[in-house]
């Protein structure tokens, strides 16, 4: 996380533990590997040591926007899962659906940032659905001050990948409303 500067740009303090993040194209992610937008444009399995009775909240934000050099809207929120019981993120409460990557042409490469939260017992989130289609909600998303307003304290454990523009984002970009 260090070595991607993910520390200080989006936490303050690495994770201790590994997110295993597997995608139905069969590419895995693993701190900072490059990861193409067809290969993530689906959403994937993560694995952390959950614990049972422990509620959770799982991110994956871009902090690159609209490029690494000129991160102006940094972030952009891709997924966000909260109250996931244990590990199963199917009975979660998703906030924002899961959003592939979509780097603009000549932006370069982005980093994609996965971090788990432990909760202190289920929480009521009070912000709105973000739809996979939709922009609205996405960008100049902070997942520091979002754990500040819900007391998520650091990241348990976290994960990254890269990704750059492909033939993919033309279509993710038509897909998306406002």
């Amino acid at each position: 996380m260090e070595a991607h500067e993910v520390v200080p740009d989006v936490i303050d303090v690495a994770p201790d533990q590994k997110i295993e993040v597997t995608y139905p194209s069969g590419v895995s992610v693993d701190f900072g590997n490059e990861l193409t937008p067809t290969q993530v444009k689906d959403e994937p399995t993560v694995k952390w040591n959950a614990e049972e009775n422990t509620y959770y909240t799982v991110t994956m934000v871009d902090p690159d926007a609209p490029s690494r050099k000129e991160p102006k809207i940094r972030e952009v929120l891709h997924w966000l899962v909260v109250n996931v019981p244990g590990m199963d993120i199917t009975k979660g409460d998703v906030i924002a659906e899961y959003r592939g990557s979509g780097p603009p042409l000549g932006t370069g490469v982005h980093r994609y940032i996965f971090l788990i939260y432990k909760q202190n017992g289920k929480i009521n989130f009070d912000e709105k659905k973000i739809i996979k289609t939709s922009r609205q909600g996405r960008l100049s998303f902070s997942i520091r001050k979002f754990a500040e307003k819900y007391k998520l304290g650091q990241p348990i454990a976290g994960n990254l990948y890269q990704a750059q523009f492909d033939d993919y984002v033309p279509i993710l970009q038509k897909e998306t409303t406002s």
